[in-house]
């Protein structure tokens, strides 16, 4: 008999890993208003479950991921789970009017994906007008039970949430800028995990975020830009920061005081408690290497706090980088490769189906009843196409065959040539073209995509973020990209995986992916402005011939339009 059970134990200690291996986890999320202080002014703001920044949602490589939102505000809602490859699953990707139509206030969505051959650090966020201000969070895949970092284990692990707090409702300083066809403001203040730190010079009543550390040991950040407009310098005094991975993919470790992160983008660092004990400054800043835009100055600051320091020893601080530190900002984006190992190659596509150059730019489009822009509008495009978003969402016109909601003529390249970085030649046009356009790719077709900054108006930095997919980043570089030379120095072995790339102000870059994922990606630029003036597009993937290779069918509580 005790050998039976023997067996059944050893059976069961087979199994179990199998059973365990994958689960579902359940989460609910509420948009609920809450109000808020911050510079020693309070608002309500459009939270998740009350909390700014929203709860940290926690799961496993292969876990499948519930997330039943009700909507308890005023604005029409829809979540995106930014960088989740959603494979087949684009019903669950967020974006309102791309992939589902939002949900509306009193009414709940289940967004329902499982989490397929990825591990690391990203975020989530609202995707519907500027409510991401304030409803975003940290969204933290573990690596399969088992399988370990390919690096040293952290004593901890936190999350480092990046962000811009206005002192003025979001909604209405877009809306009023959108009015008069001019920028909006730029925002009162940056923040770490939700709070600026001790910047205003009249509102002493609020601390920092404290990261407490305990000498000699190592601590895992998982560092998110959540921000709307801007891109982020952060450093953190008397500590190099060992960089191991970006947008959820391992990269070769390398260290570096100062890191650069655009929003949408995450990078996992490790820092070591290895100075005296005491308190070290944390310093949120930010890199605009653009004059002509406006730009908020203040360094959201925080402190690295060693155990046992006392609560009124001074704090070692640290000089952010002036705004314009290009050369800051390329140290760290230079330093990224991807890991390619055997566990964690790099496939990157070497035979191109698909070569598209696309210029990202801004433009002038007339505007009669806006007085603040002399009768003329602010606006953005790629391949001088204004996105005019639908009313129907894409994906499921796509799906039903509905007609007269998109087009599949977006261009491959820009419709007319010029020196794109130097501006457009004298007496041309600022105006755009606009149409709710997509680019069509057969399923498992490869793409290489060349995205080209312009001057018009003024060359800027623009991390352009693509929904579905990781890409590789197999080159960049300042001028215009030149198809004949600048290939020869691509990197085609282990060039940076990511989901949210800059181009570079005044430059270009060059990214390709495999498009093994049907459905409609949308693809836009991060800065939340530029997304609202347009620039923004789609890629429609077609279903591929095999079993696996088809978008799954709507969900019954999709929400309709």
């Amino acid at each position: 008999m005790a050998s039976w059970i023997r067996v059944l134990l050893l059976l069961l200690a087979c199994l179990l890993p199998a059973l365990v291996e994958s689960r579902v986890r359940h989460y609910k999320f509420n948009v609920v208003l809450k109000n808020t202080t911050r510079l020693c002014s309070t608002k309500p703001i459009v939270t998740i479950n009350g909390r700014f920044p929203g709860p940290t949602l926690y799961a496993r490589e292969d876990d499948t991921v519930l997330v039943k939102v009700t909507n308890h505000v005023k604005y029409n809602v829809s979540i995106h789970w930014h960088g989740i490859r959603q494979l087949r699953t684009g019903w669950a990707d967020g974006p309102a009017y791309i992939t589902q139509c939002p949900i509306p206030q009193g009414q709940s969505y289940v967004y329902n994906f499982t989490i397929t051959g990825q591990r690391g650090t990203l975020l989530w966020h609202a995707h519907i007008l500027w409510l991401r201000a304030t409803v975003h969070g940290a969204l933290v895949i573990l690596p399969k039970r088992g399988v370990p970092y390919p690096f040293p284990t952290p004593h901890k692990e936190v999350p480092v949430v990046l962000g811009e707090w206005w002192k003025s409702d979001t909604e209405a300083v877009i809306n009023e800028a959108l009015k008069g066809g001019v920028a909006p403001n730029v925002s009162d203040a940056h923040t770490i995990n939700g709070h600026p730190g001790f910047v205003a010079p009249n509102c002493t009543t609020e601390g920092g975020f404290k990261l407490s550390v305990e000498s000699g040991k190592t601590y895992l950040l998982r560092i998110i830009n959540a921000a709307l407009n801007e891109e982020l310098f952060f450093k953190i005094a008397g500590h190099n920061l060992t960089v191991v991975e970006v947008d959820a993919t391992y990269v070769k470790p390398f260290k570096i005081d100062t890191i650069v992160i655009a929003p949408g983008q995450t990078t996992n660092a490790l820092i070591t408690a290895n100075q005296n004990s005491g308190k070290y400054l944390v310093a949120a800043s930010p890199f605009l290497d653009t004059p002509a835009v406006a730009v908020d100055n203040l360094t959201a600051t925080a402190t690295v706090h060693y155990s046992g320091t006392l609560s009124n020893s001074p704090t070692t601080l640290t000089s952010p980088p002036p705004r314009n530190a290009t050369q800051v900002a390329n140290s760290f984006i230079n330093s990224l490769r991807s890991l390619n190992t055997k566990t964690f190659p790099a496939k990157v596509p070497l035979k191109i189906d698909h070569s598209l150059l696309f210029t990202v730019s801004l433009g002038v489009n007339p505007c009669p009843s806006c007085k603040a822009g002399n009768g003329s509008r602010v606006v953005a495009s790629v391949n001088n196409v204004t996105f005019v978003m639908p009313t129907t969402a894409l994906l499921q016109a796509h799906f039903f065959n509905t007609s007269g909601v998109f087009t599949s003529d977006f261009p491959a390249n820009p419709p007319n040539a010029f020196n794109f970085s130097g501006g457009l030649p004298a007496n041309s046009s600022l105006a755009t073209t606009n149409g709710t356009k997509v680019y069509r790719l057969a399923y498992n077709s490869t793409v290489q995509l060349v995205m080209q900054d312009t001057g018009i108006i003024a060359p800027e930095n623009h991390p352009v973020h693509l929904h579905g997919f990781n890409f590789f980043v197999v080159g960049k570089g300042l001028g215009n990209y030149n198809p004949k030379t600048d290939p020869k120095n691509f990197n085609l072995v282990d060039p940076v995986e990511r989901n949210t790339i800059g181009v570079p102000s005044g430059g270009w870059v060059a990214i390709r992916f495999l498009a093994d994922n049907p459905g409609v990606w949308f693809m836009h630029c991060h800065l939340e402005v530029h997304t609202t003036w347009g620039l923004k597009m789609a890629f429609l993937v077609d279903n591929g011939k095999g079993p696996n290779q088809s978008l799954l069918p709507p969900p019954k509580d999709l929400p309709t339009c």
